[in-house]
């Protein structure tokens, strides 16, 4: 299965070398390789995909629910072997702090997950002080 390409925007690289790609939903879809599976962090249910997917009730701005460490842990053990997005309206806030966590699964103290997300995805990613807060107490 053809992978994503390091280095290619939106694509982190976690320490284990799992990739996952974040992306806004507002903006087209990247060019390259379908997902295999994606994570869509949205107050609503999310719009139809031609891959599977999963959904994580999660306000633009707020936090996500209670069933988060698990629809996450789902998502990185999946980067294992699968092309696995995450993805929110901007591509920013939700979908910063989604991976955050996923690099605290992968091994990335929660001191410095958000530190890691801005230097290897975007330098805007997790917008608010309480999505900051969150990533500082995962534990997954």
């Amino acid at each position: 299965m053809e992978s994503w390409e390091p280095g290619t925007a939106g694509v982190l690289e976690l320490p284990s070398g799992r990739l996952v790609r974040g992306r806004g939903l507002r903006n087209p879809l990247p060019a390259g390789p379908e997902p295999t599976y994606g994570l869509y962090l949205l107050g609503k249910e999310p719009p139809e995909v031609a891959w599977e997917c999963g959904w994580l009730k999660w306000p633009d701005f707020w936090l996500p629910a209670a069933d988060a460490p698990a629809k996450l842990r789902t998502a990185w053990e999946r980067a294992a072997g699968e092309r696995v997005e995450l993805a929110c309206g901007g591509g920013k806030g939700r979908t910063g702090t989604a991976l955050a966590c996923l690099a605290v699964l992968d091994g990335v103290p929660a001191h410095e997950a958000v530190a890691f997300v801005r230097r290897g995805y975007d330098r805007r990613a997790v917008e608010t002080p309480w999505q900051k807060r969150y990533v500082r107490r995962f534990t997954g």
